[in-house]
């Protein structure tokens, strides 16, 4: 089967995205000829895959190391950075070497903001092996680590030399980790993209399936998405803040969850929130509300959460990075495919819009 290139453009030039099966095996053919050592950051559910990896960037005459670290936000810690500095120092990585983020979307995160920070910037190439990862935190250049205080607080616009999303290490993914990724793509029909949203109501249990063709199709319209947003605005000056369309909410969430629910189903909630939002401002109509609630559930997403959690959710949100000058900031929707924001609105709006997804 072919392999789907889709270009991002940034300031310095660009970089593509390269969407296929059995590409983990020519990745040695997509590192620069500069790059003389490499270190592969991976999570332990990876040790063999980054084995491979490491073999393969052997034989082709490089210095290959693998770091382990640990699984999902537990590594995206200062420590775990002072760590990955340390083998960098270790291995004896200059400015001309490489490193590669081999894993979910914290691992991709992380191993972008060690690359960016390590002798003030060298090249990092994202290996995404999550569907979520895959379809965003891969692509785009933001990197980042977190704080007590916060989700990402600490990071860089830190673009990669490519990203290699190779479908067939989705393999081992169980359903709930699927469908937690295909969160981020239901966002992206959202925002912009409805075709995506009309594949997967027309067949949900085939988007589901990781070596079907619609499962391909949206994700690769998905990418399509992010790369032409991420092109037009890398730094999030402007177009690129569509891209948080529900993340207001979910990263409160997960902060609430102490980080033990999955990005996308927060994601989906918080896409409720902001649907139910965009509907009480006058903006979007009650069916498109329930159209939001009906393709989340078929893919198996929470579309409510726990009551009297308000207060808790509403700090947290204060001190989230998309917070300007102590006011809230919502993008919402004034129809699928057209997004505007909302700034400071009224509290007894946002109220109404929790009731809305509070569980009974």
């Amino acid at each position: 089967m072919s392999t789907t290139i889709i270009p991002v453009t940034t300031p310095t030039g660009g970089y593509d995205v390269l969407v296929g099966r059995d590409l983990l095996a020519g990745l040695p053919a997509q590192l620069p000829d500069r790059a003389r050592r490499v270190v592969i950051v991976h999570q332990p559910s990876l040790r063999e895959v980054a084995e491979e990896v490491r073999a393969a960037i052997a034989g082709s005459g490089r210095d290959a190391f693998a770091a382990e670290i640990p699984d999902g936000e537990e590594a995206k810690t200062a420590q775990v950075a002072g760590f990955l500095w340390g083998v960098c120092g270790q291995a004896e990585i200059g400015r001309r070497d490489l490193i590669i983020g081999l894993g979910g979307g914290a691992a991709t995160d992380l191993a972008g903001f060690v690359a960016a920070s390590w002798l003030r910037g060298i090249d990092v190439l994202q290996v995404p092996t999550t569907v979520a990862a895959m379809v965003d935190a891969a692509v785009g250049g933001k990197t980042g680590i977190n704080t007590s205080e916060g989700k990402n607080l600490v990071g860089a616009f830190h673009p990669p030399i490519a990203v290699v999303a190779d479908l067939d290490v989705l393999a081992g993914l169980g359903h709930h980790d699927i469908a937690a990724g295909l969160a981020e793509v239901v966002k992206g029909g959202f925002i912009r993209d409805e075709r995506i949203l009309e594949i997967i109501e027309a067949d949900p249990a085939a988007v589901l399936d990781i070596s079907s063709e619609a499962f391909r199709e949206v994700v690769e319209r998905k990418i399509r998405v992010k790369a032409e947003v991420v092109s037009g605005d890398l730094t999030e000056q402007g177009e690129r803040e569509i891209l948080n369309y529900g993340h207001t909410l979910a990263h409160a969430i997960e902060r609430n969850e102490r980080y033990q629910w999955r990005h996308g189903a927060a994601v989906s909630v918080g896409m409720m929130f902001a649907a139910e939002l965009s509907h009480l401002a006058g903006k979007l109509s009650e069916a498109e509300v329930d159209r939001h609630r009906g393709i989340l559930t078929t893919l198996g997403l929470p579309t409510t959460y726990r009551d009297r959690q308000w207060p808790k959710l509403e700090d947290a949100m204060k001190r989230d990075k998309k917070t300007r000058a102590g006011l809230l900031r919502f993008v919402v929707l004034d129809r699928i495919g057209r997004t505007s924001r909302i700034e400071g609105p009224d509290p007894a709006l946002l109220l109404s819009a929790y009731a809305a997804i509070t569980a009974d």
